[in-house]
């Protein structure tokens, strides 16, 4: 009783123009004064319901509270098209949901054309020649941008990211078309590898010294060919360029000792045996990762997946290509083709009535129910709640980075109405582990798809042949820093 007596008393001696904080002498316009002060507190009611709510928040967590009973109900689990799947991956502690999705959508593949009664990539292997290719990227990065200032954005960024276990698609194609594959027994997972955290934290704080010491190499030898002949130049330049060549192979390769004490060095040559799903040995063989891929899946991963986005930002029917953005220095920067989320839709069912999974990617934390697995906008009711409307759209949660791809998953499932040909929900294999979601899935309604899904990659076959064509358009160049495109985790 006394808080509440003492609470508006206090709201009164506002309220008569006494301030308890005074605003400076000469402050700029634009501060909470204490008359605004007072007219603001008025949002805040105290009534009884104002307080029920406030006790409850007191010690729940606002999704608990905002949970809407109106749709408590577990959603249908029926899909009328749905890929051959077998098993849940687990990236565990780790930002590795690219590359568990890029490998999920092959090891589908594998599954069903070889009738294998499961089986898994190793995702250690890749994620070795990832975090490596990955610091020659940066260094190499820093080795072009020598000639810039230190507060320039591009090296900024540069310093900002040198590394990251978070990626997208295109690391997945370049990957492992330059380094190949091996399955999970031949160099299984390791503890660094489910929990990168600690030794991100290491591998970052190594590279920018090392960019440091290339750049202080750069302006050392460059003072220093300034006082020679004009004839001497040429030569003493191409001399500073191998100098800092070597310099970045000795760094690799410091990198490379912490990367092998942590993943383990990555196999060269393995013996794999071939079963059928009744477990009868069908073939017995020694491989290396590029003949297994060679063997096993042997499509062009680089030229044969075009990456479509939804972002309602930029034009549609553009190609478009992000500076930097790629795993490997001599790869591909990120491409991709945006179009309107109802075309991506007629891409995305073709694809899974030929029982083909997809690379797909979304903001996988709005208005998600872990309990049940399922991602719908009905889940929670937060206005209700709060007492405020959240009215943006899409395009206007991009723009204010209030939303944007977080997380990739393979998209396997549809439902599709009889009745009107229209998607009514989707189902996405996750790499959370068989205990998450909905049996290690999540399901989408189609409302939520419009609203949160950002990126699939789909085969050429099931592109329209007017997409394929916008292929042929010279790329719009996005900087990599452009906030829509930071690494899926």
């Amino acid at each position: 009783m006394k808080k509440i007596i003492i609470t508006a008393a206090l709201a009164a001696f506002c309220a008569g123009g006494v301030s308890f904080a005074q605003t400076p002498a000469g402050a700029p316009e634009g501060g909470i004064s204490a008359e605004m002060l007072a007219k603001i507190s008025k949002g805040y009611e105290g009534d009884a319901d104002d307080r029920a709510i406030r006790n409850a928040l007191a010690g729940t967590p606002i999704g608990t509270l905002a949970m809407n009973a109106d749709n408590a109900a577990m959603i249908d689990t029926h899909f009328s098209d749905r890929v051959k799947t077998k098993g849940i991956t687990d990236q565990q502690s780790s930002g590795r949901c690219w590359l568990f999705t890029g490998l999920n959508v092959l090891r589908a593949k594998m599954i069903d054309k070889y009738d294998l009664p499961g089986m898994e990539f190793s995702q250690n292997y890749l994620f070795f020649y990832d975090q490596l290719e990955k610091a020659n990227l940066f260094l190499q990065g820093v080795i072009d941008t020598r000639e810039l200032p230190f507060d320039d954005r591009k090296v900024d960024w540069l310093f900002s990211n040198p590394l990251s276990d978070g990626g997208q698609f295109t690391g997945v194609s370049n990957l492992i078309t330059k380094y190949g594959l091996v399955p999970s027994e031949a160099m299984p997972e390791t503890y660094q590898a489910n929990n990168t955290s600690q030794m991100a934290t290491l591998l970052k704080l190594k590279l920018r010294e090392d960019g440091l010491a290339l750049r202080a190499a750069y302006e050392e030898g460059f003072r220093e060919i300034g006082r020679r002949p004009k004839k001497e130049v040429e030569r003493r330049m191409e001399a500073l360029d191998a100098k800092l060549q070597d310099m970045k192979v000795q760094q690799l390769s410091e990198i490379y000792r912490m990367l092998a004490l942590c993943l383990g060095e990555p196999v060269s040559e393995f013996e794999w045996t071939r079963c059928d799903k009744d477990n009868k040995v069908l073939s017995r063989k020694t491989y290396t990762p590029k003949s297994f891929y060679e063997e096993f899946i042997g499509e062009d991963l680089e030229n044969n997946y075009v990456m479509i986005m939804n972002d309602p930002c930029r034009e549609y029917g553009k190609v478009y290509e992000i500076d930097y953005d790629r795993h490997v220095y001599d790869g591909h920067n990120w491409l991709y083709i945006n179009l309107p989320v109802e075309r991506i839709k007629e891409m995305a069912i073709a694809s899974i009535k030929d029982n083909t999974a997809m690379y797909f990617s979304c903001d996988v934390g709005k208005f998600y129910d872990r309990k049940k697995g399922v991602l719908d906008l009905d889940n929670f009711d937060y206005e209700s709640l709060m007492g405020v409307t959240f009215g943006m759209d899409k395009k206007e949660r991009v723009q204010t980075h209030a939303s944007g791809s977080s997380h990739a998953m393979t998209l396997i499932a549809v439902d599709v109405c009889p009745e009107t040909g229209k998607p009514v929900k989707w189902m996405v294999e996750n790499s959370w582990g068989p205990a998450s979601g909905y049996k290690g899935c999540l399901i989408m309604t189609d409302e939520w798809f419009d609203e949160y899904m950002f990126r699939l990659v789909v085969e050429k076959k099931y592109v329209p042949s007017d997409v394929l064509e916008m292929l042929n358009q010279t790329p719009v160049q996005l900087p990599a820093w452009d906030p829509m495109f930071a690494p899926e985790e």
